[in-house]
């Protein structure tokens, strides 16, 4: 990153802390964008630039997810069977979590305590991951030259291995624990390999 790019950085990641830790003390409802960017010493006009909602900010962490996937899957070679371009995808995700800065952590256990206590949240978290799940559909699609709305293996590959990364996210960990979650996400994706026959999605 440039300077300027580092600075923008900078600041989103600003309003996103000071969101997060006034969502959890007062509430997410009761928490006016004026107040977020307030806390951060930037204009309301500002904070748009940045985030398009209050929701977009809990959110965002979905957009991360999605852009890294999608990287992987569009550098993965061309004759790779599509299930594993989905394993590679994911699991560099679960690489990006496992060695997340203690910051990042700490995010990631504010959105997943929020979304614990917010419903309205969790639903609109969900919608969000169907909508990248159609998107990673459509990669696949793409790469096996197929149309996303004619096959189903598409959605089949992208299912079967988006439901380890849902799994992962359910882990009973009391309190929640961001290693304990990739490590059931992998478990999880590991069961899934060794339950589908080679070639099935060939």
């Amino acid at each position: 990153m440039g300077l300027r790019e580092r600075k923008k950085e900078k600041t989103r990641v600003a309003l996103l802390d000071a969101a997060l830790d006034l969502f959890l003390e007062q509430g997410y409802d009761s928490t006016p964008i004026d107040q977020i960017a307030e806390a951060v010493e930037v204009s309301p006009r500002t904070f748009f630039r940045y985030f398009t909602s209050k929701e977009h900010l809990i959110l965002w962490l979905h957009d991360q997810v999605e852009e890294t996937m999608l990287e992987v899957l569009a550098d993965r070679p061309a004759d790779e069977p599509p299930f594993v371009s989905m394993t590679h995808a994911l699991r560099a995700q679960l690489r990006t979590m496992e060695y997340a800065t203690p910051d990042d952590v700490a995010r990631f256990l504010k959105v997943r305590r929020l979304l614990d206590t917010t419903p309205h949240l969790a639903h609109s978290t969900f919608a969000r991951a169907v909508e990248s799940e159609r998107r990673l559909v459509e990669a696949i699609a793409a790469r096996q030259g197929v149309d996303p709305y004619e096959s189903p293996l598409p959605h089949l590959v992208v299912t079967f291995v988006m439901a380890a990364m849902r799994i992962g996210f359910t882990c009973p960990a009391d309190p929640p624990d961001l290693q304990k979650i990739v490590r059931r996400m992998e478990e999880t994706l590991q069961l899934v390999e060794r339950s589908l026959r080679p070639g099935w999605d060939a």
